[in-house]
This record gives structure tokens, C-alpha cells and sequence, in this order.
């Protein structure tokens, strides 16, 4: 019996250095065949927000500053030497220096390559959101019950 070729990747981290992980896994897997789904809940489903800087949004008082306090994609912080917000400038200096793919661009292969966003329905809750706050490539808002099946018989990360 052959093993099913696909990649689920559980996108817990808001951090820059982490979600270039899960992204190059992502593409890695998805150019060589893979099926490739990537759940994106707490921290890491700020990457999925449409205003990629700091904004106030969503739902309640709370939900606003806790959104605007993230900052979306131009605001990840790196896990380590974090340095003030300067050192996620830094990486991807050194990345576009070296030819070293970035986060947004990693980002933009995934969606070419057909790699599947699934937003944490909790999260969304959470943060006071709607499917429309998101960005439109997002396939669905599910709950971890349907990510599970969604996954069911490939090999899961949790990043």
C-alpha cells in the first residue's frame, strides 16, 4: 500500500524565523507532490490577516488593541536576538542578499503551488474577527476536528 503524499503543517508561532520554516516545508513538499495544508491558529493567525501592519480590528475594545499589538506580516518578531523589531529587518536583508527566498515570497509560492490556509476557528473568535478580515486565499475557517480529517493519513507538524 503506497503512503499518501501529503503535509499538514499546525502554524502555532507568530514568529518570522518559525513561519519561514513552515513555508519552506511547505513549498518543498507542495513542488514534489505533496498535498499540503497548513492550520494557522493562535500567534500564527496573524499571517493571515489582509492589513499586514499594525491595525485596529475586530471585534470589542480587547480584540482591537490585541490585533493592533500583533502588527500582521510586516511586524514578526524572530523567536531568538529579537533586538528591538531590527532583526527580522535584518534576516531579510540578508536573505535577499544572499538569494535566499523570503517569507513573502515563500508565501507567494505556496499560493502558486496550490498549498491549502485553513484559518483556526477559535482563533478567529478570539480575536473578534471575520472570514472577510482574512486574506482571500484562506480556504476555510475550520475547527480542529475538521483540520484532523482534512489531515488524516499524511504526516502532520506542528511548527
Amino acid at each position: 500500500m503506497e503512503k499518501i503524499k501529503k503535509l499538514s503543517l499546525i502554524c502555532f508561532s507568530g514568529h518570522l524565523d518559525k513561519l519561514l520554516a513552515a513555508y519552506t516545508l511547505a513549498t518543498g513538499a507542495a513542488s514534489v507532490g505533496y498535498e499540503v495544508n497548513m492550520f494557522f491558529t493562535f500567534w500564527g493567525f496573524n499571517l493571515l490577516k489582509k492589513k499586514k501592519d499594525h491595525a485596529f480590528m475586530g471585534k470589542g475594545l480587547l480584540s482591537r488593541i490585541f490585533n493592533f499589538l500583533m502588527g500582521g506580516q510586516k511586524n514578526l518578531p524572530l523567536s531568538m536576538l529579537n533586538l528591538c523589531g531590527m532583526s527580522p529587518k535584518l534576516m531579510t536583508y540578508l536573505m535577499k542578499k544572499r538569494n535566499v527566498a523570503t517569507l513573502e515570497q515563500l508565501i507567494s509560492a505556496a499560493f502558486e503551488l496550490g498549498v491549502n490556509h485553513y484559518g483556526c476557528e477559535m482563533s478567529l473568535v478570539i480575536f473578534g474577527l471575520k472570514k472577510e478580515d482574512l486574506i482571500p486565499q484562506v480556504k476555510d475557517i475550520v475547527g480542529v476536528a475538521t483540520f484532523l480529517k482534512i489531515s488524516e493519513g499524511g504526516e502532520v507538524l506542528f511548527i
